[in-house]
Parts: C-alpha cells; sequence; structure tokens
C-alpha cells in the first residue's frame, strides 16, 4: 500500500474514488473532485482512480453491495490486512443494516476502517460477490421502494490530508507547540490512519507495521506524512529514518501516552512530592513495553521545550515536549535512549528567544568545564545494612560525635571516589572520629568556590567519578564504622546561564524581586523559599542525598542568610516582612519544613545549621514555640559559632595577656544549653589570611605546637560536639589550598621535623579513642547537669578547670593551663566520693611533642576544702597544656 503523497486535494479525491456511493450526485462530486485532482497530481495511480470513479457514476447506484465489498477486498490485500477480516466485517454490517440501502452498508463499513481507502482496486463480478454475503440481498428485497422515493443521503466521509496544517507547523519549528503529541504520530482520521513525523534532516521515513512498509510524503522542512487503509492505530509500529549515510530504526516518541502519572503531577503542583527525583529528570524505565527514558522538566514560563542531546546531534527542533496540564511540567518519553546519553532542555523563553539548559534535576553530569546532564541509572548494591540499623539507636546529640572535615578533591589530589575508598576510612578510622564532614560534594562549575556554588543540586560532582562511584565511597565509610556527613547549599545558586538563573526565560527558582533575589555577598542568587515548588525542590533534595546516598546527616550552609531579609543589606536594599520585621518568613517555613521532612522520613540522620547568629531556636522542635512566637527551626545541631571565634582570638594571644581576656574562653558555658551545639574548627578558619591553626598560636614554633595541642584536649572536653578539618589533626603550618591540599609531606620520616607533626596526630588519635570510652564527655552534651566549674575565674594563672558528669554520675576533671609556666602543687577542689584521680590525657606528654610534665601516679583527694568542695587535690600542671583526669 502507498501512503499519501499528495496534497489535501489530491487526497480527498482518492479517498472518494474509493468510497461507495450513496446517489449519482454524490458521485458526481466525486469525480469533479477526482478531475481536480488528476489536473493536480501526477502519479499514474492517482489518474487511473479518478477515471474509475468518473466511469462508474451512472450504475453506482444499482451496484451491489457485494461488489463494494469485494472491491474492498482486493484493496485490503493491497494494503497487507487480511481479507477475512475484511469480509467477515464486511458481512456483519450487511445484517447490521438490514433497512439501509446497499451503498449505505458500504460507507459504514468503509467507515469503520474496514477496506482501505484511497488505493486503486478492480470491482470483482457481482454474482460472486452476491454469493458470498446473502444478507445484502435480502436486505435489498426488504426496500424496493426506496428507488421510488429517495432517502435522503447521509454526508460521505471525505479522507483528510494526513499533511500537517500551517500553524502546527510554525509552532513545532519554532519550538512552541505545547502538544507535539496530539499532531505527529499515528491518528485515526476519516479515510484511514494518518502518520506523521517530524525529522529535521532526515532524508526520508518509513512506517513499519507488522508486514507493511510505507515510505511517508517528504512534506518539506523535516515534515512527513501519509495516510494508510488502516481500521485502527496499531499497537506497535516502527519508523525508519534514512540520514545521510545511516538509516534509524526506532520507535516512535510520540505513540506514547504520558509516563507520568496524575499522582506524580497532583503532588507536583502540590509543591508536596517528596520523592521529586523518580518523577522530574531522566528515568531510564520501560514504557508501554519498550524501554526508553522519560524526560520532565518543570518550566511554567516556557512556550515550548524540547530534547537536544547526543542522540539528535544537539538539535531539539525534532524532538518537542509536551505540556502536562498546568502544573509547568513538560515530558517526553524517548524510546531506545538508555544509561550515558548526554542531554540538555532547550526552552523557548516567554519572548521567543532560545536558551539551552541542563536538568536542574539531573542525577549526574559532565565533568567541568562541560556541562551537559548524563541519564543515569545506578547499579551500587550496598553493603552497609547493619550500620543503617544501628544509626538511630542512640540520639545523637547524647552520643559520641567527633567530626573530621574534608575537602575530597584535595584530600588526596588526584584520587577517584573509589580510590578515596581505600584509603580515606581507614585513615578516619585510626584516628578515632566518628564522622567525616564532606565539604559539598553536589556539582558546581568553579572549583575554587570549594563546592559551595552549586549547579547540579542532584548530582555529586563528576570530578571524582560516578553518582555509583561515590554511594561506593559512602558505602566503605560505613563499613568502616564511621558516620558520612555532608554540606548542603540550599541558601543560594549561581548565575550560570546553562543552570537555574532565569531558567525558562523568567525568574523561577530566584525570587522575582531582584531585591530579595541577588546575594549581595557571593554574587549568587538566592531562593524563593516563597514558592512551593521550589522549596519541593529544596526538600526532596535533602531527602535524596539522605535516602539514595545513605547519607547520615546535612550539615546546612549559609542559614544566617537565609533567616534574615536584612543580611549584609544597608536600609533601602531589602522590605519588611508583613509583620514589619526583618525574618525571612518564607526561608523559616522552609526550613522547618525540611528538618520535619527529613527526621520523619530518614529516622538516624541529623542535621545541623551553620548559623552565626542568635536566633532563637534553631535546635528546637518546629512545634514548639519560642519567645519570639516562632517554632524551632528543628535542626538536630548547630555550629557554635560564638565560641570558636571567642576562643581562637584568646589562643592568639600572648599569654602574658590572656588573663585580660580570660571570659572569653568561659563566656560560651553562658549559653551553652540554649541549642545542641558542634565546636567548628573549619575550612574557613584556615584560608583567607587567617592561618592555619597552629600558626595562630603566639610565641616559636615549640609554644606554638604546645598551645595547639592544648587548645584541643580543652576543645574536645567542652560540652558540645567537636569538628576539625584536614590538616590540623598533624598541625600543618600552611593555609590550606583546595589546589594541593594538606601537607602531607610534614609527615614523612625522613622530614626533620616529623615528629612534631605525628605527635599532634598521635594526640588527636588519642583524644577521640579516650572520648569515645568516656561518656561523661558526650552523654550529657546538652544537659546543664553535666558540666560544672571547678575554677572558671583563674585569670592570673590562665587556668580552666571544669568537671564533666555522664548519666550515671561519674565524673571527668578537664585541666587546662594557658600560660608557659609549670604550676607546682595547683589545688583544685574535687569531689569526695572519688577515692583517686588518674591522668588519662595530658597534652604536654613527650610522645606528643612535650616536655612530658606529667602526673604518673594517682591523685588522692585530701579533706580539705577548695573552690567550695569538701574536698582537693594537688596537681602539677604543665606548661601551655591540658589534663584529663579520670576517677582510678
Amino acid at each position: 500500500m502507498t501512503p499519501r503523497t499528495t496534497p489535501s486535494s489530491g487526497s480527498e479525491a482518492e479517498s472518494t474514488a474509493a468510497q461507495p456511493v450513496e446517489k449519482t450526485s454524490v458521485a458526481k462530486r466525486a469525480t469533479t473532485r477526482a478531475a481536480e485532482a488528476a489536473e493536480a497530481v501526477k502519479k499514474g495511480t492517482a489518474k487511473k482512480v479518478t477515471a474509475k470513479a468518473a466511469g462508474q457514476k451512472k450504475t453506482a447506484a444499482k451496484k451491489t453491495a457485494g461488489k463494494k465489498a469485494e472491491a474492498k477486498k482486493a484493496e485490503v490485500q493491497k494494503a497487507g490486512v487480511q481479507k477475512p477480516a475484511a469480509k467477515k466485517a464486511t458481512a456483519k454490517k450487511a445484517v447490521a443494516k438490514k433497512a439501509v440501502t446497499k451503498k449505505a452498508t458500504a460507507r459504514t463499513t468503509a467507515a469503520k476502517g474496514t477496506a482501505a481507502k484511497g488505493a486503486p482496486a478492480k470491482a470483482a463480478a457481482p454474482k460472486k460477490a452476491a454469493k458470498k454475503i446473502p444478507a445484502q440481498k435480502a436486505a435489498q428485497k426488504k426496500i424496493p421502494a426506496q428507488k421510488a422515493v429517495p432517502k435522503p443521503a447521509e454526508p460521505v466521509e471525505v479522507a483528510v490530508s494526513p499533511a500537517l496544517d500551517a500553524v502546527d507547523r510554525d509552532r513545532l519549528l519554532t519550538g512552541t507547540h505545547h502538544a507535539p503529541h496530539s499532531v505527529l504520530g499515528a491518528h485515526p482520521v476519516p479515510g484511514g490512519v494518518a502518520f506523521r513525523a517530524f525529522r529535521p534532516f532526515a532524508l526520508s521515513v518509513t512506517v513499519v507495521v507488522g508486514n507493511l512498509r510505507a515510505e511517508l510524503h517528504d512534506d518539506g522542512e523535516g515534515f512527513f506524512s501519509g495516510l494508510l487503509a488502516l481500521r485502527e492505530v496499531p499497537a506497535g509500529y516502527r519508523l525508519l529514518v534514512a540520514y545521510e549515510g545511516s538509516v534509524q530504526d526506532t520507535e516512535d516518541a510520540y505513540r506514547f501516552l504520558p509516563a507520568l502519572g496524575e499522582l506524580d503531577l497532583h503532588l507536583i503542583g502540590e509543591g508536596r512530592h517528596e520523592e521529586l527525583w523518580r518523577a522530574l529528570g531522566a528515568e531510564p524505565m520501560t514504557h508501554q513495553g519498550v524501554t526508553g527514558t522519560r524526560f520532565t522538566v518543570w518550566a511554567p514560563n516556557a512556550r515550548g521545550v524540547s530534547l537536544a542531546g547526543t542522540f539528535n546531534f544537539w538539535d531539539g527542533t525534532g524532538y518537542p515536549m509536551r505540556s502536562l496540564g498546568g502544573t509547568g511540567v513538560w515530558e517526553l518519553f524517548v524510546p531506545g535512549i538508555g544509561e550515558g546519553e548526554l542531554y540538555k532542555f532547550e526552552i523557548t523563553r516567554p519572548d521567543g528567544s532560545k536558551t539551552l539548559r541542563a536538568d536542574p534535576m539531573a542525577r549526574r553530569t559532565e565533568a567541568p568545564p562541560n556541562t551537559s546532564s548524563i541519564v543515569y541509572a545506578s547499579e551500587h548494591e550496598w553493603g552497609d545494612a547493619a550500620w543503617l540499623e544501628r544509626r538511630g539507636s542512640v540520639p545523637v546529640h547524647e552520643a559520641p560525635f567527633s567530626v573530621y572535615e574534608v575537602h575530597l578533591a584535595s584530600w588526596r589530589p588526584g584520587l577517584t571516589y573509589r580510590q578515596l575508598a581505600e584509603q580515606l576510612p581507614a585513615y578516619v578510622k585510626d584516628l578515632g572520629f566518628t564522622h567525616v564532614e564532606l565539604m559539598p560534594v553536589a556539582e558546581h562549575p568553579f572549583g575554587g568556590s570549594w563546592g559551595y556554588q552549586v549547579t547540579g543540586f542532584y548530582a555529586p560532582t563528576a570530578r571524582l567519578g560516578t553518582p555509583d562511584d561515590f554511594k561506593y565511597l559512602v558505602d566503605a565509610l560505613h563499613r568502616a564504622g564511621i558516620g558520612v556527613l555532608m554540606d548542603w547549599v540550599p541558601a543560594h545558586f549561581p548565575r550560570d546561564d546553562w543552570a537555574l538563573a532565569e531558567f525558562d526565560g523568567r525568574p523561577l527558582y530566584e525570587h522575582e524581586d531582584p531585591l530579595r533575589s541577588a546575594h549581595p555577598d557571593w554574587g549568587t542568587l538566592e531562593f524563593d523559599f516563597g514558592r512551593r515548588e521550589v522549596r519541593n525542590f529544596l526538600v526532596a533534595n535533602a531527602l535524596y542525598w539522605c535516602e539514595e546516598f545513605h547519607i547520615d546527616g546535612l550539615r546546612v550552609d549559609a542559614v544566617a542568610s537565609m533567616l534574615y531579609l536584612d543580611y549584609s543589606r544597608e536600609p533601602g536594599q531589602w522590605v519588611p516582612n508583613e509583620h514589619g520585621g526583618r525574618e525571612n518568613l518564607d526561608a523559616v517555613a522552609f526550613l522547618q519544613e525540611m528538618n520535619a521532612t527529613v527526621y520523619r522520613r530518614v529516622p538516624g540522620v541529623v542535621t545541623i545549621a551553620e548559623e552565626s547568629t542568635a536566633w532563637d531556636g534553631v535546635t528546637r522542635p518546629t512545634h514548639v514555640s519560642g519567645p519570639g512566637g516562632f517554632g524551632g527551626l528543628g535542626f538536630g545541631l548547630k555550629w557554635n559559632m560564638g565560641w570558636m571565634h571567642d576562643s581562637l582570638e584568646y589562643m592568639a594571644k600572648e599569654p602574658v595577656h590572656r588573663k585580660y581576656h580570660h571570659n572569653e574562653m568561659t563566656f560560651s558555658m553562658v549559653y551553652a544549653y540554649s541549642e545542641n551545639y558542634v565546636l567548628p574548627i573549619s575550612h574557613d578558619e584556615v584560608v583567607h589570611g587567617k592561618r592555619s591553626l597552629v600558626s595562630k598560636m603566639p610565641g616559636d614554633w615549640w609554644q606554638q605546637r604546645a598551645d595547639h595541642r592544648a587548645y584541643l584536649g580543652f576543645m574536645w572536653a567542652h560540652p558540645g560536639k567537636q569538628l576539625l578539618f584536614m590538616g590540623q589533626e598533624f598541625a600543618q603550618g600552611a593555609e590550606w589550598s583546595e589546589a594541593h591540599g594538606p601537607d602531607w609531606w610534614l609527615l614523612d620520616p625522613a622530614y626533620g621535623a616529623e615528629p612534631d607533626h605525628r605527635g599532634v596526630r598521635d594526640l588527636i588519635r588519642d583524644l577521640n579513642t579516650v572520648y569515645r570510652h568516656t561518656p561523661a564527655l558526650w552523654q550529657r552534651d546538652t544537659d546543664p547537669s553535666g558540666f560544672q566549674w571547678v575554677v572558671g575565674d583563674a585569670a592570673d594563672d590562665n587556668v580552666f578547670a571544669f568537671l564533666r558528669y555522664d548519666a550515671e554520675g561519674v565524673p571527668l576533671l578537664a585541666v587546662s593551663n594557658m600560660s608557659p609556666v609549670v604550676r607546682d602543687e595547683y589545688r583544685l577542689g574535687v569531689p569526695d566520693d572519688v577515692p583517686a584521680w588518674h591522668e588519662a590525657v595530658n597534652t604536654d606528654a613527650a610522645k606528643y611533642g612535650g616536655s612530658d610534665v606529667t602526673n604518673p601516679d594517682p591523685i588522692k583527694p585530701e579533706p580539705q576544702p577548695w573552690h567550695g568542695r569538701p574536698a582537693s587535690i594537688r596537681l602539677t600542671l604543665p606548661p601551655l597544656a591540658t589534663v584529663w583526669l579520670r576517677p582510678a
């Protein structure tokens, strides 16, 4: 069967010639149309059909239905349709329409698609046809008066042209069609099934239906169409698309129903799709029995969206996506596309211009500086079930929690995720840290941002490997008994024109008010937390990392910049909220929703706020209101930025001046229980001229190292959890640089000062070991009864001493001497129910590089009251050192 290759008028003429006629007038009209077609179309097949129609006009009313059925049978044979099906359908219609003339019977049959239309066919002998359809003869006998009194003729169905009209063509060519599936693909029309394809640069397109192969007419500009005389749209067909030098054999993407369900669309519209990554983005799948990839994207302001990638030479013109209702979601299922294909979305903006954008939901990306998204399907098999089962057994604020902060790309420069998995877990486990915190892993274009300017919120950076490679690293850390925290950046995003900024031509992820969208410090854009779809994007992203990558906690970056409308803004650069205040109520609602959702769905996970102000209730539950009327933000922990700044200011002073700044070390206990705190010595404190931790200390190299060790001992004993940035565990003297990472050569035995650095690392190992085995140091971190000052006002001595208690009341005594002199027989008040004390840690020990002033023997209390306690002990305080004593 040759499909329609003629213009509209020719198509109608051929279809009319093949139609049974009711009256001579109908035949005349058909003859007229056929004549017009004969003039317009030069193909012999069309002329032949037209001549037949004209010759039959005098006798058409007298022809039997059987003759027409036989003609139909011949046509069906040419079209590749089974003869028995055609005869059976014709006979069935003849019986059903007994009160109708043979011409009406034939017309009804044709309308149902029983006989192929528009193809040349030879009429069979009337007698032969009559024998095969006796029911039609009986029907004729029952209506003898029809010739004398003609019954009004029903309208004749005229086959339509399969070619697209000018409007649809223009919309597809300009990328502004909202419903390409309604005009492309296969559709039932009067006269059969119209097939239409839009394949720019193709030389030809052939439809394959079973044994039928029909080449479509080239309508120009990449459009192909044809009318096949089929009864219904075939359940499956293929397209052979010929390009210069190759032929593509593929399913037609425009024959598929939407691959996104109504529930997904409803949840997206409500901003409540907690598994958004399963609904948007690129999802390899089997749809209607065909394997391929479903592409979906949220772009409500777009006039049209197309798919561009390696599979179509980055020309999205021929791959328009359809708009699904009023949700702003566009969808296209592309058969035959699988993992590893590169793609982007070609978006037609409201002004008609186009922009090529990476997928906001891409789960894998190219390695920068390349920016394409990659179709991804995980094959990783997790082996951390035991870890996940026990990680939530103890609330994090009542458990040991010491964190090693790592920038993966520079920890060991050049290592991939899988290579890191062979080294990092062993190193962290040896030092005794309970967790690692990874600086942002999500994809970012500029390495110098350290990951804090994210463009691929759902994709681990491709610099170090694939998403499955990153899962392998997390798995290895879990199997080593180490939790994995990750820095998460929901506050802002960069302005790259291939990413989120004005994604569909208008502000979408950012606030539409320029005063609210532009971040004054970083040149980035702030998220519009008041838009439900944007909140959904971010809340689902938090869940994505926890559920898909088994991340144990999210440290949320730059919370303060989110909470305040006037953050880094001068008067006139911000607008008060509806109550006249400076609080960003949208951001508050977002953070509350994010925390509540994460804790509900992923038990055992902790969220940590990097929040540098006195905002009330950062770690208070969201349903509990504070003095300001706000519910808590719902975080599990908060970085204690105040403690960090104050304590480092104190340590930077020469010891002779420290007595004037004594309160900088004690003030933190005034508010220590207002939140659940982490004590951070993070990357931010060892870059940009701030110097490394050991270099902040005054004095010569020995004094600097001694202060460094004493400070770490004080920090590990202080209420709160601990975090230390890489390189500081072995007293690296230089600032950190993301270009070369820690100075590991300092630990080379061939280096003369290696023992100094190794000694500090040995101290970290011992601090962590004693810490993990001493519940007094972590079990009551958030309970004021777990801490008591012994002496907090010995400013002239530069001494701090306090007790920590576990849930059973067992104490640990921590004493820090921040002066460079040895203090012999230093008396401290202690409880009278401890028979003896012994040193658990002394940062001045020789093995750590100290002067080895220690208290090697058990120290027994004396009944002499001191510091308001019934008993006291005398011990030797080493210079610039911290000593921990436990009950013997």
